[in-house]
């Protein structure tokens, strides 16, 4: 059966509305703390937040449900998304619980769920957390827990980043956007420690300027900082750190398929690339697979959501994955897309190369890649409506291995999704026209 409450990260929605009001809220609390205390007696329970104005009412809402559950709570005030994972893992912890909608707007929350392992629970555990949920939400009072933030959690994240640097950034000048958001005291405190002369922006977070024009979905800040201050370097976090996306010394913008060849040639070159395996998602671009390609590294392909990067990371062994959203992944630290992590060794790689972004990756192409969405009435299997699938054999053969077509239904909504990639930007348009043209004809609303 579908769940009704988590999606492919947490639950998220409008804080205080469905599934995120207060009766929820507390029942997913009492949920997680009976599922923790079948693996551990007395659990500990990590909470973290981001800035949000929502986000201190659902974490003292959430540890009211664990302490009637009887859980303890630890509060580790705001804090990233993957400092959460890496102190449940390391920690005492049954569980941690992240508050945070990640790159969307302040009214929106989410809540995200790890277990000791460090990884988000599997689809059993949200299953069987979810009943519990809906069974008993009707009948809770929810309240709130008196929290107090324990900094010391936050500065052991803070070590342990800082463990992993092999070559510091002395003198080097950085522009960093943390978006108002999880990030705003943990990077500048990290970078300077790495000897790094910093430009900041995005860190004057009020509850409700999270992501507002600012962090890795707003770069164009970002970029203008950079060349103005002539920064060696820029680097936006989203909401809740998970991910980052770069600007290069010119300003050009270097999304998470140019941090995936950039890592992957550092990893390959010192023997830590497990299998020559890099795994992305079906939206990575065909350009990033063919680099990759010309250096003999091998680029298997998921679903879009950095869940699924990491189940075939595990499955096939690989050491990276990521998305071209910014989510990167590097297995031999973490268990989860982080930010800051990431930004320390793209910055470290550049540095021991002696060079920058634009120079690391000037062989990438970058193919012409086009997305329509047309809103249908029904989710029928394309590959057997005969004038759809003829559509898209006919770019197929057109291209032939010099583009490629994805034609996939939302998750969440009744849309059909064309992106259609090439060298040639009228095949893109072209196609992405008449495919979409077939699925209107068809099953169009």
């Amino acid at each position: 059966m579908a769940k009704q409450l988590f999606g492919t990260d947490g639950i998220r929605g409008v804080a205080g509305a469905y599934p995120l009001d207060a009766a929820t809220v507390y029942a997913l609390g009492v949920a997680l703390g009976d599922d923790a205390a079948r693996t551990h007696p007395a659990p500990e329970v990590l909470i973290g937040a981001d800035t949000r104005e929502s986000g201190l009412w659902m974490a003292a809402t959430v540890a009211a449900g664990l302490v009637s559950s009887g859980a303890k709570v630890r509060y580790a005030g705001v804090i990233t998304t993957p400092g959460v994972a890496y102190l449940t893992r390391t920690g005492p912890f049954a569980a941690g619980v992240m508050i945070s909608a990640s790159h969307n707007p302040y009214l929106d929350n989410g809540i995200k769920l790890f277990g000791h392992s460090g990884f988000k629970l599997p689809d059993d555990e949200e299953h069987a957390i979810e009943r519990e949920i809906l069974a008993v939400r009707d009948g809770v009072e929810p309240r709130l827990e008196v929290l107090t933030a324990e900094p010391v959690l936050s500065w052991q994240y803070i070590e342990f980043l800082l463990s992993t640097l092999a070559a510091r950034l002395d003198g080097v000048k950085l522009a960093i956007d943390c978006g108002n958001g999880a990030a705003w005291q943990l990077a500048p405190e990290l970078f300077r420690r790495v000897g790094a002369n910093l430009v900041l922006i995005g860190c004057e977070p009020n509850g409700r300027n999270i992501n507002l024009n600012c962090g890795s979905l707003h770069v164009a800040g970002l970029s203008r900082a950079v060349t103005e201050s002539r920064s060696a370097f820029g680097v936006a976090f989203d909401g809740d750190a998970d991910r980052a996306i770069f600007v290069s010394r010119s300003g050009r913008i270097i999304d998470g398929d140019a941090v995936l060849l950039i890592a992957a040639r550092a990893l390959k070159a010192a023997g830590r690339l497990a299998g020559n395996i890099v795994v992305s998602t079906v939206m990575s671009n065909l350009g990033l697979e063919k680099a990759l390609a010309r250096d003999g590294i091998r680029m298997v392909r998921t679903p879009v959501g950095d869940k699924y990067v990491l189940e075939e990371m595990e499955r096939v062994g690989a050491t990276l994955g990521g998305e071209q959203s910014g989510h990167v992944i590097f297995r031999e630290y973490a268990t989860t897309g982080d930010g800051l992590l990431t930004a320390l060794r793209v910055f470290e790689i550049a540095q021991q190369a002696g060079t920058g972004l634009d120079e690391l990756t000037a062989d990438l192409q970058i193919y012409p890649q086009k997305l329509v969405n047309i809103r249908v009435r029904e989710k029928r299997d394309l590959a057997a409506v005969p004038s759809v699938s003829a559509e898209i054999r006919r770019a197929e053969e057109a291209m032939a291995g010099t583009g490629r077509v994805l034609v996939r239904y939302s998750g969440t909504e009744l849309l059909a999704r064309v992106m259609v990639e090439a060298a040639d930007q009228r095949q893109v348009d072209t196609f992405t026209a008449s495919i979409a043209d077939s699925i209107r004809r068809e099953i169009g609303e």
